[in-house]
């Protein structure tokens, strides 16, 4: 029976932990990945998480099942998050939230609706986009098709271009959008922009399934939900999933959820059976010990504010490391434009390197970066900045 099954190479991004785990230099520096570290080059335990750690130890909170879309005040919360306690749409109670496995499961539940409900719709992700994007919703049976993003010749967003693009697309065909900290490139468009895009999504009836992982991360908790309240505000109906992976240091934790904007509140109901009916067959509950954790900091005022502090602390320090890998490009490689490392939000950069540069990175320098050039400025810090400015200053010379 398995004469025919086909050998699964591994993915790209998590492949280069096992050549960085072997790499007997002392100086090797991992940047593929998608991983918050701090500046001791640790992954963080935030002191919010730790707080509720210790309180749910000294409730011996039985491990029972949790319902199918997990805990309410988690769900509640992660509404007020996204759209804002007094927005309208969740005060009149139209939006279905679901609690998942990860952000990659609120991606693959959505997936499974949609294409159940709307077998006829494709779905068209960036160029280019996160690799599991793809993955996920093939595996779900779409035609994965891409729209331009990434303008390689300025390191920088092709808008007239992707504006054009969509202009062309039939009704019923699904976008799937990075509200902020674009995973790879980390280029996001302007507020304006993303009111000009949104307005043309809009007059083509086209739905938009927004991949919110990176909260907190490019502006703000509140402004990094510009295009989402944006969406809605304008009428649309319309699927986010988010993650607590990044923003609160829980990936092994598996924590995120999907929320599905409806008409109203009836129909909101109906949309949510219909997930409970996807997770039931799916994996029927999500993991407790994330979801309580979330629960108690998103719904306690004083851990909720110590959470935004955190996060603000996360985001401050990626941003320090972008500029001062700026500052020494720039000095290194006179008379090339390293602007858009700073232009750029999030996690991630790209780069411009070309697959010979980094793979020059890896076998001279052992820096590991994916070989498209997307960097994990997170892995940055102020002990590895320098080594890492001056060996890109070496292959791109």
């Amino acid at each position: 029976m398995f004469q025919n099954v086909r050998y699964y190479p591994g993915d790209p991004i998590l492949g280069l932990i096992d050549k960085y785990n072997v790499d007997p230099n002392p100086n090797k520096v991992n940047l593929g990945v998608g991983v918050y570290y701090d500046n001791e080059g640790r992954l963080p335990i935030l002191e919010c998480v730790k707080t509720v750690e210790k309180q749910l130890a000294q409730q011996n909170i039985p491990h029972n099942y949790l319902p199918m879309d997990g805990l309410a005040g988690y769900r509640q919360a992660c509404q007020n998050l996204l759209f804002g306690t007094q927005h309208e749409a969740v005060q009149s109670g139209r939006i279905a939230t679901i609690a998942s496995l990860g952000g990659s499961g609120a991606l693959r539940v959505g997936a499974e609706f949609i294409h159940q409900w709307f077998p006829r719709a494709n779905i068209y992700v960036s160029n280019p986009t996160w690799g599991n994007h793809i993955s996920i919703f093939e595996g779900a049976g779409f035609t994965v098709k891409k729209y331009p993003y990434y303008d390689p010749a300025t390191n920088g967003l092709k808008i007239e271009e992707l504006k054009q693009f969509l202009q062309q697309l039939d009704a019923g065909n699904i976008i799937l959008l990075h509200p902020c900290c674009h995973n790879p490139t980390g280029i996001d468009p302007t507020a304006s922009e993303w009111d000009e895009l949104l307005t043309i999504i809009k007059e083509k009836k086209l739905i938009p399934f927004m991949d919110f992982a990176y909260q907190g991360l490019g502006d703000d908790l509140e402004q990094d939900t510009y295009a989402i309240r944006k969406a809605v505000d304008l009428g649309f109906c319309l699927y986010i999933s988010n993650s607590f992976s990044k923003n609160m240091s829980l990936y092994g934790e598996r924590v995120g959820a999907l929320s599905v904007v409806c008409p109203n509140q009836e129909q909101a109901k109906i949309v949510q059976s219909q997930l409970k009916f996807i997770i039931r067959r799916f994996y029927s509950s999500p993991p407790g010990h994330g979801n309580y954790i979330v629960d108690q900091v998103l719904n306690n005022a004083d851990l909720f504010n110590q959470w935004q502090q955190e996060v603000t602390e996360m985001r401050e320090r990626i941003h320090a490391m972008r500029f001062r890998l700026h500052e020494v490009l720039q000095s290194s490689v006179p008379g090339r434009d390293f602007s858009f490392l700073t232009k750029q939000r999030g996690m991630f950069s790209f780069t411009g390197l070309n697959s010979e540069q980094v793979a020059r990175l890896q076998s001279e320098f052992s820096i590991y970066i994916v070989e498209n050039g997307r960097m994990c400025i997170a892995g940055l810090n102020t002990k590895n900045i320098d080594y890492v400015a001056e060996a890109m200053a070496k292959v791109l010379t």
